[in-house]
């Protein structure tokens, strides 16, 4: 597997400044993790970018700081602003080679369904993502989930269908439905989800922006 690495620099402010660094196309970022002391950073953002669509949030990234030595990182979170959709803070968490750790992975959902081709079927996702439990050596970006048994309406597919990838752990009920095939929905049905009233869009950037400051003052002091 690639490995992916990024460089960051160590950020001195924090709090509301931080929106300075975003007009200079900088990402205010912290990294943290077990024994690891939060260090505030800040990174380039449309160097992240790339790092990002290729490790994803389940894919080891070696994470330099001020030219030093690389560190063994996840892409904990990423913050979002609702309106502009651009990455507005991200979180890194240092892991140890030799300590089991737990995080979530994508489901990569694979082919088409049988009965969405052929019989008009409603696909609807569960689960998006699975949480597992591993050493970070058998980090994968994503599990396949084949789409190719779904070939009657009620047809789906659990945890306990798929095999996890060596040395992983689910973490999740094996009974827990990933996806499934439902009968095309009613025109009754499309009536009452058209009916439903529209989120306040302006309420969530709102909300959003006082979420991300508060975020902003915290980082430092997160922890794992």
């Amino acid at each position: 597997m690639e490995i992916v690495k990024l460089e960051a620099k160590t950020r001195a402010i924090k709090g509301k400044q931080v929106k300075g660094l975003r007009i200079k196309g900088l990402i205010p970022a912290v990294v943290y993790g077990h024994g690891v002391e939060p260090h505030g950073l800040e990174v380039d953002y449309k160097v992240f970018e790339k790092v990002l669509d290729k490790a994803g949030e389940s894919s080891l990234v070696d994470l330099s700081i001020d030219g030093k030595e690389p560190v063994k990182v996840l892409i904990q979170e990423v913050q979002y602003d609702p309106i502009k959709t651009q990455m507005t803070h991200v979180d890194f968490r240092q892991v140890r080679m030799t300590e089991k750790l737990e995080t979530d992975i994508e489901f990569n959902f694979v082919g088409e369904a049988p009965a969405v081709k052929e019989s008009g079927a409603i696909l609807v996702r569960s689960m998006n993502t699975i949480t597992v439990r591993c050493l970070p050596q058998y980090l994968v970006p994503a599990i396949d989930i084949d789409l190719a048994s779904l070939k009657a309406f009620g047809d789906n597919v659990k945890i306990k269908s798929i095999k996890p990838p060596e040395g992983m752990e689910f973490l999740a009920n094996p009974d827990d439905v990933i996806v499934v095939v439902n009968e095309p929905i009613s025109e009754a049905e499309l009536k009452e989800l058209e009916a439903k009233p529209v989120e306040d869009v302006t309420a969530v950037k709102v909300e959003a922006e006082e979420k991300k400051e508060k975020t902003e003052g915290e980082a430092e002091t997160k922890k794992e």
